[in-house]
């Protein structure tokens, strides 16, 4: 069963708290992963639509993605 790449873009995501566009770029890249930049685009709309994450604009070239805290679990 392949793993949906949304899931692995949002548990990278996860696991680094925040990133650049190009170091998730890279991140997939060292595990063997390629994809297209529309098809990234489409999956961090995705997510960001679904709550998951924050999707800003740094530069003109690169984006900062960050996860969204859980305001539902209580600390």
């Amino acid at each position: 069963m392949k793993y949906p790449l949304r899931n692995l873009i949002y548990e990278k995501v996860r696991q680094t708290g925040n990133m650049t566009d190009v170091d998730l770029m890279n991140a997939l890249s060292k595990e063997g992963i390629t994809i297209a930049e529309a098809e990234l685009n489409k999956i961090l709309l995705d997510l960001e639509i679904y709550g998951l994450i924050r999707v800003a604009w740094v530069t003109k070239e690169k984006r900062r993605i960050e996860l969204v805290s859980d305001s539902g679990t209580t600390s």
